[in-house]
Protein backbone atom coordinates (compact mmCIF):
# COMPACT_ATOMS: atom_id res chain seq x y z
CA UNK A 1 0.00 0.00 0.00
CA UNK A 2 1.53 3.26 -1.12
CA UNK A 3 0.37 6.49 0.48
CA UNK A 4 1.31 9.98 -0.43
CA UNK A 5 2.21 12.71 2.02
CA UNK A 6 -1.08 14.45 1.24
CA UNK A 7 -3.03 11.27 2.11
CA UNK A 8 -1.19 10.91 5.41
CA UNK A 9 -1.74 14.59 6.28
CA UNK A 10 -5.43 14.20 5.46
CA UNK A 11 -5.68 11.18 7.78
CA UNK A 12 -3.88 13.08 10.53
CA UNK A 13 -6.30 16.00 10.17
CA UNK A 14 -9.32 13.65 10.37
CA UNK A 15 -7.85 11.95 13.42
CA UNK A 16 -7.20 15.29 15.13
CA UNK A 17 -10.80 16.34 14.46
CA UNK A 18 -12.05 13.07 15.96
CA UNK A 19 -9.79 13.56 18.98
CA UNK A 20 -11.15 17.09 19.48
CA UNK A 21 -14.74 15.81 19.26
CA UNK A 22 -14.03 12.99 21.73
CA UNK A 23 -12.35 15.39 24.17
CA UNK A 24 -15.38 17.69 23.96
CA UNK A 25 -17.70 14.74 24.63
CA UNK A 26 -15.58 13.62 27.56
CA UNK A 27 -15.64 17.12 29.05
CA UNK A 28 -19.42 17.33 28.69
CA UNK A 29 -19.84 13.93 30.35
CA UNK A 30 -17.51 14.92 33.17
CA UNK A 31 -19.43 18.16 33.77
CA UNK A 32 -22.72 16.24 33.80
CA UNK A 33 -21.37 13.67 36.26
CA UNK A 34 -19.84 16.44 38.38
CA UNK A 35 -23.20 18.19 38.63
CA UNK A 36 -24.76 14.96 39.88
CA UNK A 37 -22.03 14.44 42.45
CA UNK A 38 -22.40 18.02 43.70
CA UNK A 39 -26.15 17.61 44.08
CA UNK A 40 -25.70 14.32 45.93
CA UNK A 41 -23.14 15.90 48.29
CA UNK A 42 -25.43 18.86 48.99
CA UNK A 43 -28.22 16.49 49.97
CA UNK A 44 -25.93 14.53 52.31
CA UNK A 45 -24.56 17.73 53.88
CA UNK A 46 -28.10 18.97 54.52
CA UNK A 47 -29.25 15.57 55.77
CA UNK A 48 -26.43 15.24 58.31
CA UNK A 49 -26.08 18.95 59.12
CA UNK A 50 -22.40 19.01 58.19
CA UNK A 51 -20.29 22.18 58.17
CA UNK A 52 -17.16 23.17 56.30
CA UNK A 53 -15.20 22.57 59.52
CA UNK A 54 -16.59 19.02 59.76
CA UNK A 55 -15.33 18.37 56.25
CA UNK A 56 -12.03 20.16 56.95
CA UNK A 57 -12.76 22.72 54.24
CA UNK A 58 -10.98 25.69 55.81
CA UNK A 59 -10.50 27.65 52.61
CA UNK A 60 -9.16 27.46 49.09
CA UNK A 61 -6.44 25.00 49.96
CA UNK A 62 -5.12 22.37 47.66
CA UNK A 63 -5.67 18.84 48.99
CA UNK A 64 -2.00 18.11 48.40
CA UNK A 65 -0.80 20.76 50.84
CA UNK A 66 -0.77 20.33 54.58
CA UNK A 67 -0.63 23.95 55.75
CA UNK A 68 -2.22 25.36 52.64
CA UNK A 69 -0.67 27.24 49.78
CA UNK A 70 1.01 30.38 50.95
CA UNK A 71 0.29 29.80 54.63
CA UNK A 72 3.22 30.98 56.73
CA UNK A 73 5.01 28.54 58.97
CA UNK A 74 4.70 29.12 62.69
CA UNK A 75 7.48 31.41 63.89
CA UNK A 76 9.86 29.93 66.42
CA UNK A 77 10.24 31.69 69.75
CA UNK A 78 13.32 33.92 69.99
CA UNK A 79 16.16 32.55 72.14
CA UNK A 80 18.77 35.25 71.56
CA UNK A 81 18.65 39.07 71.50
CA UNK A 82 21.30 41.46 70.18
CA UNK A 83 22.24 44.68 72.01
CA UNK A 84 20.23 46.49 69.28
CA UNK A 85 17.09 44.43 70.04
CA UNK A 86 17.29 42.05 67.05
CA UNK A 87 16.22 38.51 67.88
CA UNK A 88 17.05 35.04 66.63
CA UNK A 89 15.46 31.68 67.41
CA UNK A 90 18.69 29.73 66.99
CA UNK A 91 17.05 27.50 64.41
CA UNK A 92 18.30 25.99 61.20
CA UNK A 93 19.67 28.08 58.39
CA UNK A 94 22.10 30.96 58.28
CA UNK A 95 22.89 32.84 61.44
CA UNK A 96 22.02 36.53 61.40
CA UNK A 97 24.88 38.92 60.73
CA UNK A 98 24.91 40.21 64.30
CA UNK A 99 25.41 36.64 65.59
CA UNK A 100 28.27 35.83 63.21
CA UNK A 101 29.96 39.16 63.99
CA UNK A 102 29.61 38.60 67.75
CA UNK A 103 31.01 35.06 67.48
CA UNK A 104 33.91 36.34 65.35
CA UNK A 105 34.62 38.94 68.03
CA UNK A 106 35.00 36.16 70.61
CA UNK A 107 31.57 36.45 72.23
CA UNK A 108 29.46 33.43 73.16
CA UNK A 109 25.83 32.75 72.27
CA UNK A 110 25.12 32.45 75.99
CA UNK A 111 25.96 36.19 76.25
CA UNK A 112 22.86 36.92 74.17
CA UNK A 113 20.38 34.38 75.60
CA UNK A 114 16.94 35.70 76.48
CA UNK A 115 16.21 34.71 80.05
Amino acid sequence: MSSTLADINSQIKKSEEQIAQLRKQAEELRNHERAGVIEELRKKIAEYGLSAADLKLGGARSPATKRGAGAPAAKAEAKYRSPNGETWSGGRGRKPRWVTEALAAGKSLSDYEIK
